[in-house]
């Protein structure tokens, strides 16, 4: 691949299966002119019940694949890897990388009005305490009660996301956070936006529900200007300013590519799989 100016260069995006297209959809809303390359890796989804051992080889083997995409930064859309891998990873890199649960943090922590704010998640991201560490940070007397709900993931990636069994198991995964009178709920999982209608619908109206995805794309736009890295142009939308986005997955690159056209405006027309264990 020929270098490109800097400006130009496409961001880099990753999770493990679809839960990062939240993500996705929130970088084409907020900065339009950006290009993306999307990797999903589906192969070894989930990511919430594998070591951290493995989510940092993961992680560095996705990014070693993104860099010969030549990206200018990289945004891990996945609260696992965030929570596991991203401080372990960053020294390693010389190109700007977030992730999604300090951003998610800051804006539950400005929400809440009791003081009780709930994190569902990952085993993995919620045994890590991350969100209640960076929760704490910014206001040590705010409770932070989390709850792993490792269902969700396998569940929005078979395109549940509003049938009876998925609402079953939000309401048997949410009791505990019903009981702990919690004002503040963090979707803690990329995945977990795209249940948001059933998460609601358990939690009651006055619950506020926080998603990340928003608040990293805000992040990652401030992070391209000061950095000076940003792409040239400011308004139309992503595919007319720049008509390149590129998905990669590690397996079932059909089945992606259907679910990705449901929640992007976007039409996505090639999926490419790669051997990533090959990085």
């Amino acid at each position: 691949m020929k270098d490109i100016d800097i400006h130009q260069a496409p961001i880099g995006v990753f999770d493990s299966g679809v839960g990062g297209l939240t993500v996705v959809r929130e970088i084409m809303r907020q900065i339009p002119q950006e290009r993306i390359v999307y990797f999903g890796d589906t192969a070894r989804v989930p990511y919430g019940n594998k070591s951290k051992d493995n989510i940092i080889r993961y992680s560095r083997q996705i990014i070693r694949f993104l860099r010969t995409q030549k990206v200018k930064a990289i945004v891990v859309a996945c609260n696992t890897a965030s929570a596991c891998a991203l401080e372990e990873i960053r020294p390693e890199l010389d190109l700007p990388i977030i992730g999604v649960i300090k951003p998610g943090a800051k804006v539950a922590a400005n929400t809440t009005r009791n003081g009780r704010i709930g994190v569902i998640g990952t085993e993995s991201t919620v045994k890590s305490q991350m969100y209640t560490d960076f929760i704490h940070d910014l206001n040590p007397d705010i409770q932070v009660i989390g709850k792993a709900c490792p269902l969700f993931v396998p569940l929005v990636e078979e395109g549940w996301l509003k049938d009876p069994v998925t609402e079953e198991v939000a309401g048997r995964y949410l009791e505990d956070m019903k009981h702990a009178d919690v004002d503040t709920l963090i979707l803690g999982c990329t995945h977990y936006p795209l249940l948001r209608s059933t998460v609601g619908k358990v939690m009651g109206g006055r619950v506020t529900l926080v998603n990340p995805a928003y608040e990293t794309a805000l992040e990652l736009k401030e992070l391209l200007r000061r950095e000076g890295i940003a792409a040239v142009g400011t308004s139309g939308s992503a595919e007319e300013v720049w008509p390149e986005h590129r998905f990669f997955v590690s397996d079932l690159a059909d089945k992606f590519k259907d679910f990705a056209n449901s929640i992007l405006a976007c039409e996505i027309s090639q999926i490419r799989q790669i051997p990533i264990e090959n990085y």
